[in-house]
C-alpha cells in the first residue's frame, strides 16, 4: 500500500491483542506437549489455521498476484519459513526449554533480520546505530544460550532445544526478508497460500518422523484449536490488517510484548523460574532491538 499509516485507537487495540496472543503461544505449546508429540502438535495446529483461513480468503474472492509479476519460488521459502520449519523447531524445542527461553528468543527475530536487510532489501543498511544495537541485542542472546539458567528438564537435550528456538526465529527472520520481496500479492492470499504450503510439508515429515497421529485426550485437542485459530489463523489476519492500515513499522511494537507476556505467563500458570540471566537477556534483546529501529520509533511516535 502507497498511502501513509493511519495509526488509531483500533490500531493499538489490534497491535496489544497480537502481542498477548503471540506471547502466550509458548505457554499454550507446553500444555498442549503434556498430550501430543512435537511434529503432530505442529501439523494440527498448521491445518486447523490452513482451513480457517482459506474459508476467509475464499469469502474475499481468491486472489493471489496482483500483477503479471509471479515468484512461485519466493512464495515456496515463505511457506517453509514461516510456517512449517518454525512451528516444528518450537514445538520439538520446547520438550526441552521454557515457555519463557522460547519467547525470549522471538524477540532476536528483529536483529537476525538487520545484517540480512542490509544485503537484501534496498534502503535497508546497516548504519552506526543499527549496528551497534546488533551487537547489543547480540550479547543478549549469548547470556541467553549460556549457562545453564532453565534447567526445567534438566534434560541433555536442552542446549538442542535452545538452538532450536533461535532456529525458529531465523526461519522467521528470512522469511520476512522474502517475503518483502514478493510481487503485489493480496494480504489474505499471503495469509493463507503459506499455511497450504506449510501442511503438505508438516503432515508428511509428521508420519515418517512420529508415525500416525495419536489420540490425543479432550484437552489436547482444546489447546491445539486454540493455537490453530488464535495465534495462527487469527494473528495471521490480524497482522495483515495491522500492516495495511497502520504499516510495518507499527506492527514492529509487538517485538517487544511478545518475550514480555512470555515470561510472564510462564512464571504465573507454569510456575517457571525467572532468574537474573533470563531477564538481563532479555533487557539486552529489547534494548538492542528498540537502539536499531530508533530512527523509525521516534517517527511513528511522532505521528501518534
Amino acid at each position: 500500500m502507497q498511502s501513509a499509516p493511519d495509526i488509531t485507537p483500533r490500531s493499538w487495540a489490534m497491535v496489544a491483542t497480537l502481542g498477548l496472543v503471540w506471547g502466550a503461544t509458548f505457554l499454550f505449546i507446553e500444555l498442549a506437549l503434556e498430550g501430543i508429540t512435537p511434529f503432530w502438535l505442529a501439523a494440527g495446529r498448521i491445518v486447523f489455521a490452513t482451513a480457517l483461513t482459506l474459508v476467509v480468503w475464499r469469502m474475499a474472492g481468491g486472489r493471489l498476484y496482483l500483477s503479471d509479476a509471479r515468484d512461485r519460488r519466493g512464495l515456496l521459502v515463505v511457506g517453509v519459513l514461516s510456517t512449517a520449519l518454525p512451528f516444528m523447531l518450537l514445538s520439538w524445542g520446547q520438550q526441552f526449554v521454557t515457555s519463557a527461553f522460547a519467547g525470549v528468543s522471538m524477540a532476536s527475530v528483529a536483529l537476525m533480520v538487520l545484517p540480512l536487510a542490509h544485503f537484501l532489501v534496498p534502503g535497508e543498511r546497516m548504519t552506526v546505530r543499527r549496528t551497534l544495537g546488533f551487537l547489543i541485542g547480540f550479547a543478549g542472546v549469548c547470556v541467553l544460550m549460556g549457562g545453564q539458567m532453565f534447567n526445567s528438564t534438566g534434560a541433555a537435550l536442552e542446549p538442542f532445544g535452545q538452538l532450536a528456538c533461535l532456529g525458529a526465529a531465523a526461519c522467521y527472520a528470512v522469511s520476512s526478508i522474502t517475503m518483502r520481496r514478493l510481487p503485489p500479492i493480496d494480504p489474505i492470499g499471503l495469509a493463507a497460500v503459506p499455511l497450504v504450503i506449510g501442511s503438505a510439508v508438516v503432515v508428511p515429515l509428521a508420519f515418517a518422523m512420529e508415525g500416525p497421529p495419536p489420540l490425543p485426550d479432550g484437552r489436547t485437542l482444546l489447546i491445539l484449536a486454540a493455537l490453530g485459530l488464535l495465534p495462527t489463523a487469527a494473528a495471521n489476519l490480524l497482522r495483515v490488517l495491522v500492516i495495511r492500515s497502520a504499516g510495518p513499522v507499527f506492527m514492529s511494537l509487538t517485538n517487544y510484548q511478545v518475550p514480555l507476556w512470555s515470561v510472564l505467563l510462564g512464571a504465573l500458570v507454569l510456575a517457571e523460574p525467572v532468574r537474573s540471566s533470563l531477564l538481563l537477556a532479555l533487557a539486552l534483546i529489547l534494548s538492542g532491538v528498540a537502539l536499531s529501529q530508533w530512527g523509525a520509533l521516534k517517527r511513528l511516535f511522532g505521528k501518534t
